[in-house]
This record gives structure tokens, sequence and C-alpha cells, in this order.
């Protein structure tokens, strides 16, 4: 599969090529497996070499699936001259940013060496990410900006790592992964979002990661189908942690941005928070108000995927619990469930809230001029 087909009666918003977008979920790859070399100190190329990487989980290259596409991704995505899909920019920018039009485009590179049980190594390997990211990607093409990868299971060194790039202009967010060790709340985090906050940097939560836990919370599924809706839940669980534990009370300049998880479970979530919270509230005297408030200040979300129900009032009414100023348009390319930017939106949007989806929001989160 290469495209999302939508067979919805409801017909999709017209968007010309001319309308300017941002898309908040590009994946980098690197095209060949020593491409990270010259960022590594030759202790570390040895370490690779000769022991390799100790995750808290294996299959460190991908989830634990065999997917429909090598690489989940598009099979027309293959750069001309080899490597794999995402791999150069070149193609990127014949495939992706200049028939979108896209002005802002938020590198969020993948398999990166978070989720690796040897902190040292992980750290040394995020910032080889970051290295390479500015002299392959956002130094070649302006329109491009990437996320701060930290080893995020080491909150000190991740923050220290937030603090090296805070104010550097190639770089616009944080990158963490839902899957982790211990939920996001936790306090073993909490110096990422400190040093965060900070920076004035959004923190995006992406999808996937490595953190040696089954991917649903009753267990390994079946089958690929199940993970890639268990993303949701994920990170439900992720929110919900950072919640409660006081996170969005402690740094209340914090930003979060949720990627790649849909967002239409967002008001069931709030709404049994707040529930709860209204009984239980002595349990956790140091969340002062009802949890959607927290939410619906602090956190932004990602389109893809977007929920497609068959009444788009149904998507109307999610979106405005969220608010239109929290969305953020993403492609997710290069991979198999791309969003196509001409046909996610229905009609009937107003011209204001289109500009804010597709642009504005992400401008204004990001700071881009």
């Amino acid at each position: 599969m290469n495209i999302q087909f939508r067979e919805s009666q409801e017909a999709a918003s017209p968007l010309t090529t001319k309308t300017a977008i941002a898309d908040c979920d590009i994946h980098p790859a690197r095209a060949t497996r020593t491409e990270l070399y010259p960022y590594l100190a030759k202790r570390w190329q040895h370490h690779l070499e000769v022991y390799g990487v100790h995750a808290y989980q294996g299959m460190m290259e991908g989830p634990p699936y065999p997917k429909a596409q090598p690489n989940a991704s598009r099979r027309d995505a293959y750069p001309p001259e080899g490597g794999p899909q995402g791999s150069s920019l070149s193609f990127m920018q014949q495939q992706l940013l200049d028939p979108n039009n896209v002005q802002l485009g938020v590198l969020n590179p993948l398999n990166t060496g978070q989720g690796i049980r040897n902190h040292e190594l992980s750290a040394a390997l995020c910032s080889a990410i970051n290295d390479w990211q500015i002299d392959k990607w956002t130094s070649k093409d302006k329109r491009l900006k990437a996320s701060i990868v930290v080893g995020n299971e080491d909150g000190l060194s991740a923050a220290a790592e937030i603090r090296e790039r805070a104010g550097d202009k190639n770089f616009v967010q944080v990158l963490l992964l839902s899957r982790n060790v211990e939920p996001l709340g936790q306090r073993r985090y909490w110096p990422i979002y400190q040093a965060a906050e900070e920076a004035g940097l959004p923190v995006g939560v992406h999808a996937f990661g490595f953190g040696g836990n089954p991917i649903t919370p009753s267990g390994w599924p079946s089958y690929y189908i199940e993970e890639m809706v268990g993303h949701s839940q994920c990170q439900q669980s992720a929110l919900a942690s950072l919640v409660l534990e006081g996170v969005f009370e402690r740094f209340p300049k914090l930003k979060m941005v949720m990627i790649e998880a849909g967002f239409g479970w967002a008001p069931s979530l709030a709404w049994r928070l707040d529930k709860t919270w209204q009984r239980l509230r002595s349990e956790v005297p140091h969340v002062k108000r009802p949890p959607s408030e927290y939410i619906r200040e602090q956190v932004w979300w990602t389109t893809q995927p977007m929920e497609d129900p068959e009444r788009r009032e149904d998507l109307f009414d999610v979106i405005k619990w969220i608010g239109w100023d929290r969305l953020l348009f993403a492609t997710d390319y290069p991979h198999w469930d791309y969003d196509e930017p001409s046909r996610v939106l229905p009609a009937g949007v107003s011209e204001a809230n289109r500009e804010a989806f597709y642009l504005g929001n992400a401008k204004k989160l990001y700071g881009i001029s």
C-alpha cells in the first residue's frame, strides 16, 4: 500500500498546490549502517563493531512485526540512487517538499539510540544523530527543522543534550517515544521536561519505542494491525502519567506534542480523568486542577493517523473540544500510512481554521516566523 485512499462519501477539502503547509512528522533515514561514524568517537565506533548494542528489547531495527512494505514505507519512496526510503534529501524534495509546497518540515528520526541499556552509548548515538541531522538535512534545506533526539532513559544526559542544542535554530523540539521503561510522568524523565521548558522547546512524544515491555497493556498481540491501533492506548497511558504525576503542574510552560497516535480518544480520556480525579483527588494533591485543563492547555496533536468517522460532524465535534489551534498537520513520510495533504481535511472548514491546521499552528508552536 502506498497511499491511504478514503472511501467516505464526504467531499475532501480542496487544497491547491500553492497552499503552503507544515509537515510535522517526517522520518529521515540513514543510507548506510555506518553513516553516523563520522559523528561518533573512535571508542563508540569500536564498541558498535565489537559488541553491538544491548537493548531493553530486541528488534531495534523496527517494531516486531513483518510489514507489508520494507521499512513500513511507501514502495515508491525508494531513492533512485539507492538506499532505504527517506535517506535521500534530493528525492525527498522531489517527492514530498516541492509538490506539496512544504514550508516547514519537522524531522523525527527513528532507530536513533534511544532504548539502549548502555546509557553512555545511547547518549553518544543520540548526539551523533543530532549532528547528522544538521549536516545532511537542515543545513541543506532551510525548510527542514530537526527534533533533538535524547537518550531518554538517562534524564541527566538527556537534559545536557537539550541544553547543548538550545538556541540552535536547526532544532524546534525534543523527541521522545511513547514506549519507555516507565510511564513518561515518572521522575526519571523530569530533567528532560525541565531542560525543554528552560529552552522553550516543545517535547514531541512519537509512537513506538523500545522500553522492554509488551506493546499492549495486556501483553504481546498477534497482528501488526493490533500494534497500529495500540499506539493510542500507549499514548493515553503516557498522557495520564504526565498529568497525574504532576508534570504539567510542575512545568506549567511545558508543551507536549502527541505524534502519530490519533487524537479522537483525547476527550473521552480527559472526561474519565476528570470524573475520577473529583473522587480521588486527595491521593494526588499535587494535581491542583481537573486533568482536562492541563491537557487542553499544554498538549498539541499531529494528524497522522487522523480518525475518519463516517459523519464529518463527529470529527468536527472532537476537534472543537481539542481546539483548532492544537492540531498540526503531518504526512508521516515516507511510511506506508502517509496522509495526502489534499485529501486529509473534509470540506466545511473555515479558511481561518484551514490555514491554522495546515501551517499557522505549527509556525506558532515552533516559533517559526
